[in-house]
């Protein structure tokens, strides 16, 4: 099949989304498809201090075509931000390319605004629509404006069908927006076990000093601060400790500020920015990992980190207590309770008995559950099952592709912040 994946990251910009697609489309080469990517960027200075900017790399599983998000860049300094325009950006990009050859199928990744643009090419050229549900999707968009809840609606609604990584992020997106829960098919994430390993083969292992590991997009609502918060406590208590925060996102500087402001900065690294084929030598450089999120879709990150043998400390929050179960193979707290985030590190930096064994029960698991060729062999059969069913077009008289920007309702925060969409 010649597959339209359109995507709302990729690389270099730094998130799970570009993750997500680069496995999954590769995945699906490999299987026999021509996929052709069209992937939003920004170039503006903002969105490339807060997720690494420029135009999308070509790869050689897939043709590759950057489309720089201008609509989006314009939120920060002559606001609002125009979604609208790139949104038909990307309808008239996939267009152009359906006319050298052939689409047989359009895969969005995030349902705004690459899912609404999905729904206008499976209308224009008549061709099957899939949507992978992910992030903000389900936590916030569509909550913050009567413009964005109503394409929401449009795409929750009539997508011929739609990918969602987990039970518990499906439960929200139904409780959010109404939508059935049978409407969704479950495909969970998956990691690259053959790059992501573990540093040695004494897994759960300590270095002197223990470091704690967060990566990822250095954001509050990812729990950045409270992993500052934590070490700090820790430190406090007597353990001898380096923090490292990699990666980059919105609350970076913040996030220094605060280890700066508590007094840990001499043994807090952030070694900022990682390329992806790099990121498994981060892993490498931590002993155990905290993820104190407060939503999931589905974590990369985490299933990066049981790949790399590390033990687990995160939340019980969406997208997290579908792969981590508490004392299994990992441990679980209340996100935001930071008695209880320390407790549990602590746990971990005096018991090398339960280290090790979260940490080999995690390792064991990824290899068997999540791999790439099992999720797109998954993915692959939607494509299947979705050929020759006639096209949903009803989402039309939700919202169309034609509204403009300074009709929409404009007191959308981000409108103005589009860098947290």
């Amino acid at each position: 099949m010649r597959i339209c994946f359109i995507s709302r990251r990729y690389f270099p910009a730094v998130s799970g989304m570009s993750v997500y697609a680069r496995n999954l489309t590769r995945a699906l080469s490999e299987r026999g498809h021509e996929v052709v990517m069209i992937s939003q960027y920004r170039e503006d200075p903002t969105g490339v201090r807060i997720y690494g900017g420029g135009p999308p790399p070509q790869e050689p599983w897939m043709e590759v075509h950057g489309l720089r998000s201008t609509g989006e860049e314009q939120g920060v300094d002559n606001p609002p931000a125009d979604f609208e325009a790139d949104t038909r950006a990307m309808v008239a990009l996939a267009e152009r390319l359906h006319a050298q050859r052939p689409f047989d199928v359009v895969h969005a990744q995030y349902a705004y605004p690459t899912g609404l643009a999905a729904l206008e090419v499976s209308r224009r050229l008549g061709i099957p629509n899939v949507v992978s549900i992910q992030g903000g999707d389900g936590h916030w968009v569509g909550l913050c404006c009567t413009t964005h809840h109503r394409a929401m609606q449009a795409v929750l609604d009539h997508s011929m069908a739609l990918v969602i990584g987990c039970a518990s992020f499906r439960d929200e997106v139904v409780d959010n927006h109404g939508t059935a829960a049978e409407r969704f098919t479950i495909i969970p994430g998956a990691t690259n076990t053959e790059q992501f390993r573990p540093r040695s083969t004494a897994v759960g292992a300590l270095r002197a000093p223990a470091r704690l590991l967060y990566h990822g997009r250095v954001d509050a609502r990812k729990g950045s601060l409270d992993f500052i918060h934590c070490g700090k406590a820790l430190i406090e208590a007597g353990f001898a400790l380096r923090l490292i925060v990699s990666g980059i996102g919105p609350d970076f500087d913040a996030t220094v500020a605060l280890a700066h402001e508590l007094g840990i900065a001499d043994c807090t690294e952030f070694p900022g920015e990682v390329a992806y084929a790099d990121a498994p030598a981060r892993y490498h450089a931590g002993d155990i990992f905290l993820s104190p999120t407060y939503a999931e879709g589905f974590s990369n990150t985490i299933l990066e980190a049981m790949a790399s043998g590390l033990p687990i400390v995160s939340t019980r929050t969406v997208g997290v207590v579908d792969c981590v179960r508490d004392g299994e193979n990992g441990l679980l707290v209340k996100a935001g309770d930071l008695a209880a985030l320390t407790a549990a590190t602590r746990s971990l930096l005096e018991q090398p008995e339960l280290r090790r064994k979260l940490a080999t029960t995690a390792l064991e698991e990824v290899h068997a559950t999540y791999s790439w060729p099992v999720v797109a062999a998954q993915i692959e059969g939607e494509y299947q099952r979705l050929t020759g069913t006639p096209l949903d077009t009803a989402w039309t008289d939700i919202i169309t592709v034609d509204e403009r920007a300074e009709h929409a309702d404009l007191s959308c925060r981000f409108r103005t912040q589009p860098h947290l969409l």
